[in-house]
């Protein structure tokens, strides 16, 4: 197993990155793809899809090393507007390679989050540099990129079939072991396989998840990881959405908006039936997909669950 160890970095989903498409958990159909684009030392603009964590940036920044390229990385969550084009982007693209390398690449990670703008401002830049730069879009929700931009890229799912999975949750508990092994961390396999059964294929989740448990002490068992991430109590949420009580709301949010918004917005999901009129669930549902599909692209995650409450707050409760 070839693998990036470096002990200065802190992060085990940095420190135990593959830095190579071999190495990276995938498929052998969609492996495939990507190493014809290593035999052929050359590839089109990409637009990779796929769900939160499952090795989209990793395979990205892994071809683009095994090539030899010249790359840079830019977040489209953070870097939303134009400027980003007009000056990241252009300098790099014209600037001298320092390997030597004809082509170089621009990884614009989250890319469903970038504006309409800043979407549609890249259709020409793939073709102005096309003779220098090649550019890898990354994005969770491949209906919010543009149909410019599809067209103008070779299109690669890492969506996995169903006949597909097991095979790959077997392999990522295995890279699990030897992570955890590699970190002089005791554990039981079943508390692992646990764990990555439920946040599957969020490969990244389940990385921070063993990390974060490690931090206990002790062995990473069923107990432990059966608390891991359940520090939020809904409970004394839908206690102040039942009475209404806007303050103690809002505070509970400020309180848990370090967590990731869409395992606030599941936890709602999952107890809808114990604190809320049967007849209001549905509305309920609506009502959560909504919001969560605005939390991908709004600048404030938590101004956004507010507003979701104050729509929870008018619902019928037990």
């Amino acid at each position: 197993m070839s693998m990036n160890f470096d002990p200065t970095q802190a992060l085990w989903v940095e420190k135990y990155r593959p830095s190579t498409l071999d190495d990276c958990i995938l498929p052998e159909r969609i492996k495939k793809d990507f190493r014809g684009f290593i035999n052929d030392g050359e590839f089109p603009s990409l637009l990779l899809s796929g769900s939160a964590g499952i090795g989209k940036t990793t395979v990205a920044k892994a071809l683009c090393q095994e090539l030899g390229m010249d790359w840079i990385l830019i977040n489209a969550s953070n870097e939303r507007g134009i400027d980003v084009l007009r000056n990241q982007i252009t300098q790099f693209a014209t600037s001298v390679s320092f390997n030597d390398c004809k082509i170089k690449c621009i990884i614009m990670d989250e890319f469903d989050q970038a504006t309409n703008l800043l979407q549609t401002a890249m259709r020409a830049a793939i073709e102005d540099f096309s003779k220098t730069c090649r550019f890898i879009f990354t994005c969770n929700y491949p209906n919010k990129i543009i149909e410019p931009i599809h067209s103008r890229c070779a299109n690669i799912s890492l969506a996995l079939e169903g006949d597909e999975k097991q095979e790959i949750a077997v392999a990522f508990l295995r890279r699990m072991e030897s992570m955890l092994k590699n970190e002089g961390v005791d554990f039981e396999r079943k508390a692992v396989a646990s764990l990555i059964q439920k946040h599957f294929p969020d490969f990244r989740r389940v990385i921070n998840e063993l990390q974060r448990a490690s931090k206990a002490g002790g062995k990473i068992d069923m107990e432990l990881i059966s608390n891991v991430g359940e520090d939020v109590n809904i409970a004394k949420l839908t206690k102040y959405l039942r009475e209404k009580d806007f303050p103690a709301m809002r505070q509970w949010v400020a309180q848990n908006a370090g967590n990731d918004v869409n395992l606030l917005f599941r936890k709602v999901y999952d107890q809808l039936s114990n604190f809320m009129q049967p007849a209001y669930i549905p509305d309920a549902i609506i009502k959560i997909a909504e919001y969560q599909y605005r939390s991908t692209t709004c600048p404030d995650p938590e101004i956004n669950f507010v507003a979701f409450c104050i729509e929870m707050m008018g619902m019928e409760y037990k």
